[in-house]
């Protein structure tokens, strides 16, 4: 089966794409030249692909790179590109959590575009994926380098929430069997098998990256404040303003409510020291991950 994958060089496309067959693969991203919402460039992708794994998304919005363009018009590019080149199934890696109506951005152009899918007259398949781990991951990275960088570590908020942290190998095996057409649900909420709370799944990764930092729990609003300012002055920010949402509201369950897979197909790899230690990073955070460095050195070159 001949497979085309939006965002495949993305951190769940690239995963997804090692999985299959080169000859059968066709990686579809701004770095191969096809932009998300252009329709005749994607046509022209998908022609001669019997599936479509549609993971292109962002978790912060960055110049044109906005959560509309990339969400819902990309998603609409998608389905009319399909719907040309005599595509038979789409699959959609989508959150946990997208829904209308709730004041986030990012849940909300989501949500839009899963029901762009919902009602292009394709066969499809929807994950609603939780917190997801693995080598180039925002979660075990980003938790990694900043308790290698400072003693102090700030937890969101003063209630404990929960997470269901999704191994990526785990993720990519359910977008494997919805793709070959194995999951009989068109909505399915793809979390891990273990619940644990985010301040522990944080010491987990400290402990194995070797660090002991001081846990300092911060009111949302500073969490979201810091999202704002790293957004503002990293390449890759520490924490985007839809991750501080996502931290706020935990990551146990799904908004509207969608069956997990079958038993078969679920998520079952723990949360253990061997899955986090083949997914930490090199290094640490540094001044080349501030833009106005980046900038700086690419000027003087």
């Amino acid at each position: 089966m001949r497979i085309a994958i939006t965002g495949g060089t993305g951190f769940v496309g690239r995963h997804l794409a090692e999985r299959l067959e080169p000859d059968d693969t066709v990686v579809v991203s701004r770095r191969t030249g096809v932009a998300i919402d252009d329709v005749d460039a994607l046509t022209a992708a998908f022609t001669g692909c019997e599936a479509v794994a549609h993971c292109a998304g962002i978790n912060r919005e960055l110049g044109e790179q906005t959560f509309q363009r990339v969400h819902v018009e990309g998603t609409r590019a998608v389905v009319e590109a399909a719907r040309r080149a005599g595509v038979k199934r789409i699959v959609m890696v989508s959150f946990l959590r997208a829904r209308p109506d709730c004041g986030s951005p990012y849940h909300e152009t989501k949500w839009a575009a899963e029901e762009l899918v919902r009602t292009s007259g394709i066969e499809h398949t929807i994950l609603k994926c939780g917190m997801i781990y693995g080598t180039g991951d925002h979660m075990v990275d980003h938790v990694t380098r900043a308790v290698r960088t400072l003693p102090i570590f700030a937890t969101v908020g003063f209630r404990e929430r929960t997470v269901r942290p999704v191994p990526v190998e785990d993720a990519v095996d359910v977008l494997l069997a919805a793709l070959e057409g194995r999951v009989p649900e068109p909505t399915v909420a793809v979390m891990g098998a273990d619940e644990l709370t985010l301040g522990e799944a944080v010491r987990r990764i400290a402990r194995v990256a070797g660090r002991r930092p001081v846990y300092v729990p911060a009111p949302v609003w500073t969490i979201r404040a810091l999202a704002q300012l790293t957004e503002w002055t990293m390449v890759v920010p520490l924490v985007a303003k839809a991750q501080a949402r996502m931290l706020d509201e935990g990551v146990d369950e799904p908004a509207p409510f969608a069956p997990e897979p079958p038993a078969g197909l679920r998520p079952w790899r723990s949360f253990d020291d061997e899955r986090i230690r083949a997914a930490l990073p090199v290094g640490r955070f540094g001044p080349e991950d501030l833009r106005a460095v980046r900038w700086w050195r690419a000027r003087r070159r």
